[in-house]
C-alpha cells in the first residue's frame, strides 16, 4: 500500500549532507510508489530545494527563519510540528547524525510515538516496512517492524545507496510559515576542531591510527594517504588518550560509528571498543607490526610491518595510479 513519507534534510558548511539523499532513497522503498517529502529547515535553505527533487523527492517544504540558523530542538520542533500536521505522513525518516540523534528522540516523544534508530537497511516484506540495525556494538542484527501509526526512524549514513541524481526531474517547491517564539538554547558559534575536508561520518575511505602512530606528528603519513585518496582521517581512542590528536576523530563505541567503502587500520590493535565503530566498513585493511594484533581477526587484507614505511609507499604508488588516470 503506497504512503506518505517525509524526509528531514540536513545541510551542512553549505551544502547537503549526503545521509540526505539515502534518507531519500530509503523514503522511496517505504512509499511503495506514494509520495516523497523533503524538508528542509534553517537560515537561507530553498536553494537545496531542486537538489531534493532531483534526487527522488516529488516536492519540498521549507521552513526558514534567522533563528533556524543553527540546529536546535526547541527551534526544529516549531518549525517542524507544523509540517507533520498540514501532511500528516506515513513515515518519518531522518540522518542518523548528530543533529539527528539530538531532534528525533525528543521529537518522538511529543509524538508519542516509537523511534527505529540507527538503521542500516529498508525493505518491505508482506506488507510491512522492515527496518534492520546493529545491535550488541554490531556483533549482531536486527530486524524491527515498527507498529506505531506513524513510521519513525533515522539511518546510518553509507549504508543506503542513494537514488542517482536526474537533473530533469521535477516537483512543487512550497514555503511554510515559521513562527519561533520560545527557543531555551541559543547557539552563538560553532567552533570546529576537525580538519578541512571529507567529513569524517560520511567519508567513503578512512584512513585511522592508533596508539602505533607514536605522536600527533605520526599522523602527517595518514593525513597524506587520506588526501591522496580523497578520504578522511579517524583515530582509536587509544590514540585520542595520549593526546596525538582531537577527541572529535575518534572512532568506536565511544565514538564515532563510520561504515565507510574502505577502513585503512594504522597501528590499531583492534580492541572491541574500536571494533564496535568499524566493523561493518565494507573492505578493512589493517597494517601494524604484531601478526597477533585482532585488528587482523576482521580484517579483509593484512600487512604486517611498519606504518612509518608502509603507508608512504601506499601513498606514492596511489599517486601514480591517480596521475595515470
Amino acid at each position: 500500500m503506497s504512503k506518505k513519507v517525509i524526509v528531514l534534510g540536513e545541510c551542512r558548511d553549505g551544502s547537503l549532507r549526503n545521509v540526505t539523499f539515502e534518507a531519500i532513497a530509503a523514503g522511496k522503498t517505504i512509499a511503495e510508489g506514494g509520495e516523497v517529502i523533503g524538508v528542509l529547515i534553517g537560515e537561507s535553505v530553498s536553494q537545496y530545494a531542486s537538489e531534493l527533487i532531483q534526487h527522488g523527492a516529488d516536492k519540498v517544504l521549507t521552513a526558514e527563519d534567522q533563528m533556524l540558523k543553527h540546529s536546535t530542538s526547541d527551534g526544529y520542533a516549531q518549525a517542524f510540528l507544523p509540517i507533520l500536521e498540514k501532511e500528516n505522513p506515513d513515515a518519518i525518516i531522518a540522518g542518523h547524525t548528530s543533529m539527528g540523534k539530538d531532534f528525533t528522540p525528543k521529537l518522538a516523544a511529543r509524538l508519542g510515538t516509537g523511534l527505529i534508530s540507527d538503521a542500516i537497511d529498508v525493505s518491505v516484506a508482506g506488507g510491512n516496512v522492515v527496518f534492520t540495525r546493529p545491535i550488541y556494538s554490531g556483533k549482531a542484527f536486527e530486524k524491527i517492524i515498527s507498529e506505531d501509526e506513524t513510521i519513525f526512524a533515522t539511518i546510518r549514513p553509507n549504508n543506503i545507496a542513494p537514488l542517482a541524481q536526474d537533473e530533469s526531474r521535477t516537483g512543487a517547491v512550497e514555503s511554510m510559515p515559521v513562527n519561533i517564539t520560545d527557543i531555551r538554547t541559543i547557539i552563538k558559534d560553532v567552533v570546529k576542531k576537525t580538519s578541512e575536508g571529507v567529513d569524517l561520518s560520511e567519508a567513503k575511505i578512512i584512513v585511522a591510527g592508533g596508539r602505533g602512530v607514536k605522536s600527533a606528528d605520526g599522523f602527517k603519513p595518514l593525513q597524506e594517504l587520506a588526501d591522496v585518496l580523497g578520504g578522511a582521517v579517524g583515530a582509536s581512542r587509544g590514540a585520542c588518550d595520549a593526546d596525538y590528536c582531537d577527541y572529535s576523530l575518534q572512532i568506536g563505541q565511544t565514538g564515532k560509528v563510520v561504515t565507510p567503502d574502505l577502513y585503512i587500520a594504522c597501528g590499531i590493535s583492534g580492541a572491541i571498543q574500536h571494533l564496535a565503530g568499524m566493523s561493518n566498513s565494507k573492505i578493512i585493511v589493517a597494517i601494524n607490526k604484531d601478526p597477533e594484533a585482532d585488528i587482523f581477526k576482521i580484517a579483509d587484507y593484512g600487512i604486517v610491518g611498519d606504518l612509518f614505511e608502509i603507508v608512504p609507499l601506499l601513498t606514492e604508488e596511489f599517486k601514480k595510479l591517480s596521475v595515470s588516470t
